[in-house]
């Protein structure tokens, strides 16, 4: 009888050690076949960001403020008009604006921090004061002084920030589709904060952005592009452009970043915007997707001075679907500085 439970006994640790040496082969297989799979990943991303920039290189200068090289395209003579795009894209945003307003004015267009061919500090958080305080060293540095600002989406909270900052250097602020206030009002859920953890995390977030991020960034292009442009069709070579340049792993952090950035801001920041007295247009399409009774139309309540320019058959997309209009919320913006300037004289605008 013993001698039956030796052999029982011998018996289970031999199949319990088979037991384990198979489990530990199989997740060695599977740790092996995950590393691979990274390192294909990785290498996708490096050469995809490669062709990016290849295929469409820096097409303006650039200057270098608290060890940050911004790049920015310029054209034009007259007052300055500074544009700032939105969490999409680039400077690029705004090719259409820059050729109709050059006429008029030096129009200098940036690429945002992390953005285009920008470059964004490495550690902490950007949040759109310190993209403010960037701005202003930016634009001490290249001379443009008493400038309009113009802010898409996103940046309508960042020029702001800057007009609460800077308000006594600036000629007036426009606002195309102005993202102004968080909680209810801005588009972020439960899903882009977990996202944003990730991405935002030392390990995990590099990895993901080197990996799975950049082909499903490049995924995600299309059904952002249309939701942003809609009504209108998205014009072929932006689109080109956008699947390029945006799923870039440095680029998909910054806009992580920027999300993350306005949530925990900009609550602070539209407490004051009652404080403003500059001149402000803000400028919303009827057809914009993303809530603008409670961004747009909110913020000319809590500014009552503020211009509303509506746009006929228009969405988000301002800067690259309706050009024009841009510049009719400029025309706008000078009659109120015009204005002004006959109640207390003119002030001077460098050329």
């Amino acid at each position: 009888m013993s001698l039956d439970k030796d052999g029982d006994s011998r018996f289970f640790w031999i199949t319990h050690s088979q037991s384990q040496k198979g489990r530990i082969t199989v997740v060695w297989i599977l740790t092996g076949i995950g590393l691979l799979a990274a390192a294909a990943l990785m290498g996708y991303s490096r050469q995809r960001v490669r062709r990016a920039e290849s295929e469409f290189p820096p097409t303006g200068e650039f200057v270098t403020v608290e060890g940050i090289r911004l790049h920015y395209n310029s054209k034009g003579r007259g007052r300055p008009i500074v544009c700032l795009h939105g969490g999409m894209l680039s400077s690029a945003d705004y090719s259409g604006v820059m050729e109709l307003a050059s006429s008029q004015y030096r129009v200098l267009v940036f690429d945002r921090p992390g953005y285009g061919y920008s470059e964004r500090p490495g550690k902490g958080i950007m949040t759109p004061q310190n993209q403010a305080r960037l701005l202003h060293e930016a634009l001490k540095k290249l001379g443009a002084t008493e400038p309009i600002l113009v802010g898409h989406s996103w940046s309508g909270l960042l020029v702001l920030s800057y007009a609460l900052q800077y308000s006594d250097e600036l000629a007036g602020i426009v606002l195309l589709a102005p993202g102004a206030y968080g909680g209810k009002a801005y588009p972020a859920g439960i899903a882009d904060r977990i996202l944003n953890a990730l991405v935002l995390s030392p390990f995990v977030g590099k990895l993901l952005l080197h990996t799975l991020l950049v082909p499903l960034g490049g995924l995600a292009v299309k059904p952002v592009t249309d939701a942003t442009f809609a009504p209108d069709p998205v014009p072929h070579d932006y689109r080109r452009l956008a699947q390029a340049v945006w799923p870039r792993p440095a680029q998909i952090r910054a806009n992580r970043e920027d999300i993350e950035g306005f949530i925990r801001n900009a609550d602070a920041v539209s407490s004051r915007y009652g404080e403003l007295r500059l001149p402000v247009v803000i400028a919303v399409g009827d057809s914009d997707p993303f809530r603008p009774e409670l961004q747009a139309y909110r913020l000319h309540r809590e500014i009552p001075h503020s211009k509303l320019l509506k746009i006929e058959h228009t969405g988000h997309m301002i800067p690259q679907a309706r050009p024009e209009a841009v510049l009719q919320a400029l025309n706008l913006l000078e009659k109120e500085i015009a204005a002004r300037e006959g109640q207390t004289g003119p002030r001077t605008a460098n050329g």
